[in-house]
């Protein structure tokens, strides 16, 4: 699956200091303009997603979030909200989240959700076991641990 256009890297962290925070921005606003891909609706805001993860660490709501970003808060308005309204992480609470999602499906519960989708024929090519690492080789990017 190609690299979606307007959609970061998991990796990213430039809104709030999170990983995820920009894209899950990025796949609402996509969401709404009808631009995101199909494979991406069956964990869109999903509580066992990565964004209902973030969302349940930052103890907001997923469709409060999207309320936000659908009224056009540019990224450092939506954080800041964010932060008023739920969790304001901490250095120390902040590391601890980035460390967490980037690692999410290696050895853990989803590990067994990532090896079925592993398991598909347009997945077939993916050696990633991480949800961050397969979301990159998915959209033809380079894990950041796997470059040279």
């Amino acid at each position: 699956m190609p690299r979606v256009e307007g959609l970061r890297s998991p990796y990213d962290k430039t809104v709030g200091g999170l990983h995820h925070l920009g894209r899950m921005c990025d796949k609402i606003r996509l969401q709404q303009a009808g631009k995101l891909p199909e494979h991406f609706q069956r964990n869109y805001g999903l509580s066992i997603g990565l964004d209902g993860q973030l969302c349940g660490f930052l103890d907001v709501k997923f469709e409060d979030v999207e309320a936000k970003v659908k009224a056009g808060l540019p990224d450092t308005e939506v954080a800041e909200w964010i932060f008023s309204t739920g969790l304001r992480p901490s250095r120390m609470q902040t590391h601890v989240w980035n460390e967490h999602s980037r690692k999410i499906g290696w050895n853990d519960r989803v590990s067994a959700y990532l090896a079925s989708v592993r398991q598909e024929p347009e997945w077939a090519h993916i050696t990633a076991v991480s949800s961050f690492d397969i979301i990159e080789q998915s959209e033809e990017r380079e894990p950041p641990a796997m470059k040279g």
